[in-house]
């Protein structure tokens, strides 16, 4: 049926309806009566609907599915129409409010900042990652222009000249960010942070590898190179002269390969592609072998003293042979003659430990966070002299991390140093 005579039908049949009582009472009791009846039949029909008008109103006043009044008449139908437009507006709301949590919970796990402005740059959302990236807080700077909260020149070029082709690298924040303003919809604009603090690191430590590994191959391999062009040169070099090139040119070799060695065994170390197979390692054994090793580095020149208290661990042996016999070569090398070198095994409430304890030179507060770097020397010309690749206490790391271990390095200038290394108790 047509709406409008869904409505008016009804209307007019109770006006009908209405006027034919006043005509009954017209008819049996006279026209005063009838009158009166029919003024009083129209009164009553006013106020019926005056009052859902003011029941309607108070209605929109605060509009709610569960809150509409029951209507007579005309108003049964009206009411029904609302109840069914609130009930979907209430569930489309439902389905919005949802779906914009779900939204706001996917932004919050992204690896990016994201914060969301309108087209003057106020600020409408940010997630927790472009808050850190930033330095904003959605709390405090909601409806604050962004340009007045991230006080960066490049950043504020960027905005200004709007050339949003290409993403913006800057630093903030001690951060390296990648920054990328996106325009979408009429009135909105989103901000993309990523951070490449991480990756720049690893490119330039990749870059430091490649260029340090170049720059000791490059120093064995010219006096190699420098020694066979004076032997093609003076092919009647005197016997000593020549023994002496040759004792060099060797050095250098074997210098040349400790480093690829170790170059090859922190690779591996690294890899992902290579299981650590453990086993039970038995740690007496192993610490026995690792203090005749240091005792002919050593040659005489040192106490070595070796104490086995604590139990066997869960492992794999070569790894921990290097790490353990690169600790104590190092404390070997760099202690000075008739100084003490303390190798120590021990069991203790949080697990097992490994120390080394020397009297040797010690290292400067500055340089100790920096030791397990790839090719770092605290002094670059007596780890030349010490015969060392700078790669050892590299390795040390990245054997202890595949173990589930740690190492802390304590030090004092011209008493010695301790290096601690702490196995978890699941390793026993």
């Amino acid at each position: 049926m047509n709406p409008q005579l869904f409505f008016w039908v009804p209307a007019i049949l109770r006006l009908l309806l209405a006027l034919g009582c006043a005509g009954v009472i017209w008819f049996f009791w006279g026209m005063t009566a009838g009158l009166i009846a029919g003024v009083a039949i129209m009164t009553f029909l006013v106020a019926v609907q005056l009052h859902y008008l003011y029941r309607l109103g108070n209605w929109l006043d605060n509009p709610a599915s569960e809150k509409i009044p029951d209507g007579w008449g005309a108003w049964t139908d009206v009411f029904s129409r609302l109840y069914r437009i609130r009930r979907d507006t209430e569930r489309n709301q439902a389905e919005l409010a949802e779906w914009l949590t779900r939204f706001r919970q996917a932004m919050s796990r992204l690896p990016d900042g994201v914060v969301i402005m309108d087209d003057v740059l106020f600020l409408e959302w940010c997630n927790p990652v472009a808050e850190q990236h930033l330095g904003l807080s959605l709390e405090r700077d909601r409806g604050m222009r962004v340009t007045n909260l991230i006080r960066h020149p490049d950043f504020m070029d960027y905005i200004i000249l709007g050339r949003y082709e290409q993403p913006l690298t800057l630093t903030l924040r001690e951060r390296k960010l990648v920054v990328h303003l996106i325009p979408f919809e009429d009135r909105r604009q989103i901000l993309v942070t990523h951070d490449a603090t991480q990756s720049e690191r690893i490119d330039m430590m990749r870059r430091d590898f490649i260029a340090n590994a170049s720059h000791e191959l490059r120093t064995p391999l010219t006096v190699i190179n420098g020694f066979l062009e004076i032997a093609s040169t003076q092919p009647n070099l005197d016997q000593a002269t020549r023994l002496g090139h040759i004792k060099l040119m060797t050095e250098q070799g074997q210098r040349m390969q400790n480093l690829v060695e170790d170059m090859l065994t922190l690779t591996r170390l690294e890899s992902i592609d290579y299981p650590m197979r453990p086993e039970r390692v038995n740690m007496g054994k192993l610490l026995e072998q690792i203090l005749q090793e240091g005792l002919a580095l050593s040659a005489g020149r040192h106490t070595i003293t070796l104490t086995v208290d604590g139990s066997d661990i869960n492992g794999n042996a070569d790894e921990l042979r290097s790490a353990f016999g690169n600790l104590v070569s190092n404390a070997v090398r760099y202690t000075p003659a008739d100084g003490s070198i303390d190798i120590l095994w021990r069991d203790t409430e949080q697990g097992s430990q490994f120390i080394v304890r020397d009297t040797g030179i010690g290292i400067q507060p500055e340089h100790i966070p920096r030791l397990t770097e790839r090719f770092y020397r605290v002094d670059k010309s007596r780890s030349r002299d010490t015969q060392g690749t700078g790669l050892g206490l590299a390795i040390v790391k990245h054997a202890l991390l595949r173990h589930g271990a740690t190492i802390a390095i304590e030090s004092e200038v011209g008493k010695g140093s301790s290096f601690i290394v702490y196995f978890q108790s699941s390793s026993r």
